[in-house]
């Protein structure tokens, strides 16, 4: 037999009010931090392609020849992309020093790049180093810059060859 209306709808707004206060109450405790009191987060966040790995050649006729017709352009370009590497020194230690690979299976696409990495708050020297072309030798792209770090500040280095290279803010 139903139970009637009236007590139908108040142990309804029961349980939905029990529910809402677990929820509410484990939404905001136990209180969590990603970051100790007195630090800050440097986070490297990008997604570049890496200029093409090898130079545009021309084919000769005796290659050209045995080629399908359909396949007989005068210029070979390969596909592939260099790696993208990134160095980050802070106060002068290397804190990343590593190459991101493109994408891809025939390694053509961008190259993403994510690290994240607390740091003490307070005044640091930040020095990113970007190589974006493996036949250059050396970084192709480079900036330093003095930043403060409040606690729980997030100062993230962003690496885009048409802004002008790296990007800090």
């Amino acid at each position: 037999m139903p139970w009637p209306s009236p007590i139908r709808y108040a142990a309804q707004a029961l349980l939905y009010g029990a529910f809402a206060a677990f929820v509410g109450y484990f939404s905001t405790h136990p209180t969590f931090s990603l970051l100790a009191p007195n630090e800050g987060l440097l986070r490297l966040s990008f997604m570049a392609p890496g200029k093409p790995r090898f130079e545009c050649r021309q084919r000769t006729p005796e290659e050209l020849a045995r080629l399908p017709p359909q396949m007989r352009a005068q210029t070979e370009c390969p596909r592939e992309r260099s790696a993208v590497r990134v160095r980050v020194e802070l106060d002068g230690v290397a804190v990343i020093d590593r190459a991101f690979p493109p994408a891809g299976l025939a390694k053509d696409g961008a190259a993403a790049g994510y690290r994240r990495l607390p740091v003490p708050a307070g005044t640091h020297e930040l020095k990113v180093q970007v190589n974006d072309d493996a036949r250059a030798k050396g970084y192709t792209f480079e900036k330093s810059e003095r930043v403060a770090i409040a606690p729980g500040q997030i100062v993230l280095i962003d690496f885009n060859p048409e802004r002008g290279g790296v990007l800090i803010r």
